[in-house]
């Protein structure tokens, strides 16, 4: 049996301020407002894809603490399917909706950065990760959380006192919701105006976030992935 994976009342935060610079989009094709003048963040708002219960999405999460690749759109579920039957993932319905999930964004973000590999990480995080109020140092990046608490960011009217005050910060905030997707501008692609956020602080509380981070190709990349290629969950 199937169900939608919302995530608990507690978790949701509507957007408290609306700004010109961050657009709400309906589908994946429309994060590529994101190249549109003057735009910083396109979110796309979307609902839960259908997942198996939630029981299903704490095994996977567990089961693939760690995976980084770099890959071409066409070749993503060829690289993924050995990696999640590595992790004792193989068959069923949760590995095929993800990887078809991941597929979707890989190709969308592949033509809003225009690049022909994608850095794919898909993290189980514990910790607080980045929870510092940043700029991060890239052109462009996409985030999605398949589970847990959720990235938190700044209207960009609020993003000079954000990074200035740090945990003092006590202006608007706002929270992607589990499920959305967000592509946005780092300090590379707009030095004054890229989204400024953070990891959410969740060290010592016993939660676990489950994230997909997309990027361009970097020197820290792995060797982009090859046709026979198969290396473990955590490698990378």
């Amino acid at each position: 049996m199937t169900a939608r994976l919302a995530p608990p009342a507690s978790e949701i935060l509507h957007p408290i301020t609306r700004d010109a610079r961050v657009v709400d989009c309906e589908t994946a094709a429309g994060l590529g407002a994101l190249n549109r003048p003057g735009v910083t963040m396109a979110i796309w708002r979307r609902s839960p894809p259908v997942c198996p219960a939630r029981g299903s999405a704490r095994r996977a999460a567990g089961a693939l603490a760690q995976l980084r690749i770099l890959v071409r759109p066409a070749d993503l579920r060829s690289a993924l399917t050995p990696l999640f039957a590595g992790a004792g993932l193989s068959g069923g319905e949760m590995p095929d909706l993800l990887v078809g999930d991941i597929e979707v964004l890989v190709s969308a973000f592949s033509g809003i950065a225009k690049c022909d590999l994608v850095d794919v990480r898909l993290e189980r995080i514990t910790d607080n990760a980045c929870s510092k109020f940043h700029r991060d140092n890239v052109d462009l990046r996409l985030l999605t959380t398949y589970r847990g608490a959720t990235t938190q960011w700044v209207a960009p009217a609020y993003a000079a006192q954000a990074l200035r005050e740090q945990k003092a910060y006590t202006g608007p905030l706002e929270r992607l919701q589990v499920h959305d997707v967000a592509v946005f501008k780092g300090r590379s692609g707009d030095p004054e105006e890229g989204i400024v956020h953070r990891s959410p602080p969740i060290a010592g509380l016993g939660l676990v976030r489950w994230l997909l981070c997309l990027n361009k190709p970097t020197l820290v990349s792995p060797e982009p992935w090859s046709d026979g290629m198969r290396r473990s969950p955590a490698s990378g």
